[in-house]
């Protein structure tokens, strides 16, 4: 079996990937295709579901063609965006529309129906989740209320977020969904084994429609024949924030990483305590290994490498986000311009569904390089503040972990260091969402027989130390204080 290698299917919010790995943790190949981002009217965002699953499958053949065959994979891990959520016909098998985005605001009347009922306290003891049209509850009642038909197909109708919706068409009707994304959707309480029948009545989501919660390791079924040719295992299944966390390696308690992806995201490992924060942080299930289940608190943050992608997409600042890097390093300093990067509101540890983004600080000395290096102060500046909210709620960081495409831009994790001022560590592969998904995949398939012993597989590090004098950082604190209270 030690030659044999792991298929990861890396479900994201703009692109889908399948990797190869071997069992030892090397990196072998990846195929990719971009996912079409739809956004009908302001505050929605959609996926085709079949266009999800079909630039999956061929992602997916690519990889075992390269690998030589199916019999030359052991196993498949999963891990996918979470709170996206998928609504189909059993019968059929096909979507009954769009995929709501975790982006998606359309819920925020009911999020606010809710908060105002005074439901928010008793929410957030059960789940760790606040009222927020970000999780998947309020999506799936959306669904239910507006989409035709949907109500009426009674025990045929499916709900699932994306790994759900994948393993279902990978077998042929297998209907789960692991720990930790259903720990996402507001209707599993953190230290419950299913889903909760208070909480799906408070949402109005019908628990028959819902998958069966299973743990992040474990033969949960094969692919069907024809797809690859032979079936292979899946083993493996986890949200991808709670992925990467497991793919820095942070087994431990207080081990924190923040994944600077299409949002950044940033999890410190609670271990076995299930997290309750009093500064609008979330807990959340980090992972269930061989029946241990683990906690994570987290702060999630929606707008990160999409800044980047709106500077060179929908205002032309930069040609490719590569550019990014060099008009930073062009200017000494943002020339007093702050960016707040609220595209689609702010989360924590804000939590303000309706904030928009703002630019101030602009005089006729601004230019393109000032404004663009502004917009990656920003990551920084949120980062902040989520720091002290983490520690206020006991979670205090000494080192950040960095990893996702946008901490490859060294000049990004130098300023996070800087403003944080504590080390941080990226690995040499930053596509840690993967690489945990195949460590889950290694312990499911009994290549490794926990974490601990699946350490091996964890990236090699590179420190940045901060160099930042404290007076320019409380300078710069202040102008990113100033411009929030605008």
């Amino acid at each position: 079996m030690a030659d044999k290698l792991i298929l990861v299917l890396d479900e994201g919010t703009t692109s889908t990937r399948a990797m190869l790995y071997t069992l030892a943790g090397e990196w072998i190949a990846t195929e990719q295709h971009d996912i079409t981002q739809c956004y009908p009217q302001p505050g929605w965002v959609e996926h085709d579901a079949n266009e999800i699953w079909e630039r999956t499958l061929a992602c997916a053949q690519v990889m075992v063609e390269r690998a030589g065959g199916a019999e030359r994979i052991a196993a498949i891990g999963v891990t996918n965006q979470r709170e996206t959520v998928v609504a189909w016909d059993k019968a059929t098998g096909q979507p009954l529309g769009k995929a709501i985005v975790w982006q998606d605001r359309r819920t925020d009347a009911q999020c606010q129906q809710l908060r105002a009922g005074g439901h928010e306290a008793a929410v957030q003891s059960a789940t760790g989740l606040l009222l927020d049209p970000y999780f998947s509850a309020t999506k799936m009642a959306w669904m239910l209320r507006n989409i035709d038909g949907a109500e009426a197909l009674g025990d045929r109708l499916a709900f699932g977020t994306i790994e759900s919706w994948l393993v279902w068409n990978l077998t042929g009707g297998l209907h789960i969904s692991d720990v930790s994304n259903a720990s996402r959707t507001s209707l599993l309480a953190l230290t419950g084994q299913s889903w909760d029948d208070g909480l799906c009545d408070l949402f109005g989501v019908p628990r028959m429609a819902l998958p069966e919660v299973v743990a992040s390791t474990g033969v949960f079924g094969t692919t069907k024949p024809e797809l690859f040719g032979t079936p292979i295992p899946i083993t493996g299944l986890a949200g991808d924030q709670q992925s990467a966390t497991i793919g820095q390696g942070c087994f431990d308690v207080g081990q924190t990483k923040a994944t600077l992806g299409t949002g950044a995201f940033i999890l410190a490992n609670m271990g076995q305590n299930p997290p309750r924060s009093e500064h609008r942080l979330l807990g959340t299930v980090l992972c269930e290994v061989n029946g241990t289940r683990s906690f994570a608190l987290e702060g999630s943050v929606f707008v990160a490498g999409s800044l980047v992608k709106w500077l060179r997409d929908s205002i032309g600042l930069l040609g490719n986000a590569a550019e990014s890097e060099a008009l930073a390093r062009s200017v000494p300093d943002s020339g007093g311009v702050v960016v707040v990067p609220a595209l689609s509101g702010l989360g924590a540890p804000y939590w303000l569904p309706d904030a928009r983004g703002s630019i101030t600080g602009l005089s006729f000395a601004t230019t393109r390089a000032h404004i663009v290096r502004a917009s990656l102060e920003s990551v920084a500046n949120v980062f902040h503040d989520l720091g002290r909210a983490f520690g206020a709620d006991g979670a205090p960081w000494s080192v950040l972990r960095l990893d996702g495409g946008m901490s490859a831009n060294d000049w990004i994790a130098q300023d996070i260091a800087d403003v944080l001022n504590i080390p941080c560590e990226r690995p040499s592969d930053v596509e840690t969402t993967a690489r945990g998904a195949a460590i889950l995949a290694a312990i499911g398939s009994g290549h490794y027989g926990s974490l601990e012993e699946a350490r091996a597989m964890v990236s090699p590090i590179q420190t940045f130390d901060p160099q930042m004098d404290s007076a320019a950082r409380d300078q710069r604190l202040g102008q990113w204080t100033k411009a929030l209270a605008c």
